[in-house]
């Protein structure tokens, strides 16, 4: 599903050229659970922004679903990930003045879903996270654990195949943070392939595979048994 192939990316700062990742090649198979660690200034957010077609590479190639997304324009990459991606931040990303369930149609307003549609899918996606009785009311009158549920129900309606979540429990505490990443082990148990980043080892636990980088480079790690949700 994701295939990264001598990747580099590099940043000018004044008149030297940084390189913040260095030929990384790595895939991910559809249906993994992945987790990606590493500590600050690893590049771990740069590979993410890659992986989420927020960001391009200076060279190399990356292929998403088999299509080598890596010279697509901003408009091209919009749709990508409209359509294929699906976002969860550590900060939510709710708009504050709109309702856990306007934010989740939000998606697929982008998408051209009609207005009907758009309701019950983000009707039904908030009764998935357990958020029934929570859908008319606007974030700042939800706690944080139910704000990142509202986040996930959005990332999910449009139905990707991949969600990328970065450091999703750093707002958290202990228990809603293994309540979080409990409904991301459900989703992918469904067949939805997880990249979470995290610098917290007991959620990399949930992963069936840690990345680790380090200095813009993947570094070797043991990979737990795995294989593809039927």
């Amino acid at each position: 599903m994701i295939q990264l192939e001598h990747l580099t990316k590099s940043f000018l700062l004044g008149k030297e050229t940084i390189n913040v990742l260095h030929n990384m090649n790595l895939t991910i198979q559809e249906g993994e659970f992945v987790a990606i660690m590493g500590p600050s200034g690893s590049g771990k957010s740069t590979l993410m922004n890659i992986i989420g077609c927020l960001d391009k590479p200076s060279v190399g190639k990356y292929l998403l679903n088999g299509q080598d997304v890596s010279g697509y324009n901003d408009k091209e990459l919009a749709r990508v990930r409209n359509h294929s991606i699906g976002f969860v931040f550590q900060q939510f990303h709710l708009l504050p003045r709109l309702t856990a369930i306007k934010n989740v149609e939000l998606p697929m307003i982008y998408a051209g879903v009609s207005k009907t549609e758009r309701h019950e899918r983000a009707r039904r996606a908030l009764d998935k996270m357990g958020l029934t009785d929570r859908s008319n009311h606007l974030p700042n009158a939800l706690s944080g654990g139910q704000k990142q549920r509202v986040a996930i129900a959005r990332a999910m309606v449009n139905n990707p195949k991949l969600i990328l979540a970065d450091e999703p429990t750093g707002a958290l505490d202990t228990k809603t943070s293994m309540s979080i990443m409990g409904l991301f082990k459900e989703l992918n148990e469904e067949g939805t392939t997880i990249v979470v980043v995290t610098h917290e080892p007991e959620i990399a636990e949930f992963a069936s595979r840690t990345i680790m980088v380090r200095d813009g480079s993947i570094q070797p790690t043991a990979r737990k048994d795995w294989r593809p949700t039927s």
